[in-house]
């Protein structure tokens, strides 16, 4: 497929159209929607973290209805079992046969998949998630299912509430695309929020899109070519998270447990050339790179307790990396 420029100027209509749609159900948090919008059409799932009552499940909700999507709502619970969330095989009687297996479908088949509270489940309920997210498939009994396409799986956190809840395993966390904050409103947000919320207007939504629309936005992206010094740039930075190798930056070797696996090169790679068609240009920027590097990368490095006790957050480890890797480039 060769890109030219009525297929960016179709992505970029396509997502205005998009978040003016989404827009009329959520107040402000443009960037987070921008953010989830970039997330979703790289393919790739995202993990929404945020207190209680910001919009997080009401904008999952929003997009799946918008992009008119199969959408499914799974809450998770300390009590949740994995069956619950892949499908299992029922027995089927009739009078021919007996009894036959056959198989039940979960919540997991649908197009977006709303995680809710995913950290409440238990970690073996956690597990099921993880063929799903990756391979895009699931296996119950010897037999493998595919999922509906597209498939996402938008996911919320609450950081404040920690009885009852179990931590990501790493290579769970790995398999979001995206790590997103949901911040809290400013006082005009909050004002239109509780007017919108209290009062009898009802605004209806309307499907602007469809899956297979999606579908081709995707294929599009993967036509955006990235330049060798803009491709090594965002290597370099990976390296740089890893406190063993020569790009290791000083912050580092003092403050880094455990680096980004690849997986986060491919997130910002993926994702850099979703920003490049929205900002209409035809090849990757050093510029997307370090606007994706942050939600990529946030979940993806871990810090020592030197860095813990410090009291330091994986985006100004990932500010500083980028300011030393701009030095050296002459950026």
């Amino acid at each position: 497929m060769e890109l030219n420029e009525t297929q960016i100027q179709l992505v970029a209509k396509t997502v205005e159209k998009i978040e003016a749609e989404i827009s009329k159900q959520m107040v402000g948090q443009k960037e987070l929607i921008r953010q989830v919008l970039i997330c979703i059409l790289a393919g790739g799932n995202a993990l929404l973290e945020g207190v209680p009552g910001l919009g997080k499940t009401r904008l999952v909700n929003t997009i799946g209805k918008v992009m008119g999507l199969k959408f499914s709502r799974i809450q998770f619970t300390p009590d949740l079992m994995p069956a619950d969330v892949i499908g299992t095989n029922i027995i089927i009687k009739n009078d021919q046969e007996g009894g036959m297996f056959k198989f039940q479908p979960g919540p997991i088949f649908s197009n977006i998949v709303l995680a809710d509270e995913i950290n409440r489940a238990t970690p073996k309920t956690q597990s099921a998630m993880l063929q799903a997210m990756q391979e895009k498939t699931v296996t119950v009994a010897n037999t493998t299912y595919q999922l509906p396409k597209p498939f996402f799986v938008l996911a919320t956190q609450n950081p404040i509430e920690m009885e009852g809840t179990y931590p990501l395993p790493e290579a769970q966390l790995d398999r979001f695309l995206f790590k997103l904050y949901v911040p809290f409103p400013t006082l005009e947000e909050l004002a239109d929020i509780v007017t919108m919320t209290t009062g009898n207007t009802q605004t209806e939504l309307h499907e602007v899109t469809n899956s297979e629309e999606l579908l081709k936005i995707m294929e599009i992206s993967k036509e955006i070519p990235v330049a060798k010094p803009v491709l090594e740039y965002a290597l370099k930075l990976i390296l740089a998270t890893h406190p063993e190798t020569e790009y290791a930056h000083e912050i580092t070797k003092k403050f880094i447990r455990y680096g980004s696996s690849p997986r986060g090169a491919q997130a910002i790679i993926s994702t850099a050339k979703i920003r490049a068609l929205l900002e209409g240009r035809y090849n990757v920027a050093f510029e997307d790179i370090r606007y994706t590097a942050y939600p990529a990368l946030r979940h993806r490095i871990f810090l020592n307790f030197e860095g813990l006790s410090e009291g330091l957050t994986t985006d100004e480890i990932i500010t500083e990396l980028i300011k030393d890797l701009d030095k050296q480039n002459k950026i």
